[in-house]
């Protein structure tokens, strides 16, 4: 009995992005450019005032090898501040919940005004 296939990265930042938009409707995806930034994560998610960042891997890492130099440290980083997370296909849902959750439930910055 063989294997079953690993679904490419591609596919899977595809269907996913999608996902998140029915999840966060208006929200802003936009792939971010790491040949300008070593390391940093993959995606950058906007809706509101929230934001986050993800690093798409098409499989779960089992070791640092399989990072990139800086990407471990840049989601760190960007899960301090706002949201950030690695996401595969096996923490998708989990991933998903903990970004809506993260969105969902900060509170504006805005000053009420009297």
């Amino acid at each position: 009995m063989s294997k079953p296939k690993t679904k490419l990265e591609s596919a899977f930042q595809h269907e996913t992005i999608e996902e998140i938009k029915q999840l966060l409707p208006g929200c802003l995806v936009q792939k971010l450019d790491s040949s300008y930034q070593q390391g940093i994560p993959d995606w950058l998610i906007l809706w509101r005032w929230h934001w986050g960042v993800l690093e798409f891997k098409r499989k779960r890492p089992t070791s640092p090898s399989d990072f990139e130099p800086n990407q471990e440290y840049f989601v760190e980083l960007c899960a301090n501040m706002s949201f950030g997370a690695v996401i595969y296909p096996e923490n998708k849902d989990e991933v998903l919940d903990a970004l809506q959750q993260a969105f969902r439930s900060r509170r504006s910055t805005r000053a009420t005004e009297r």
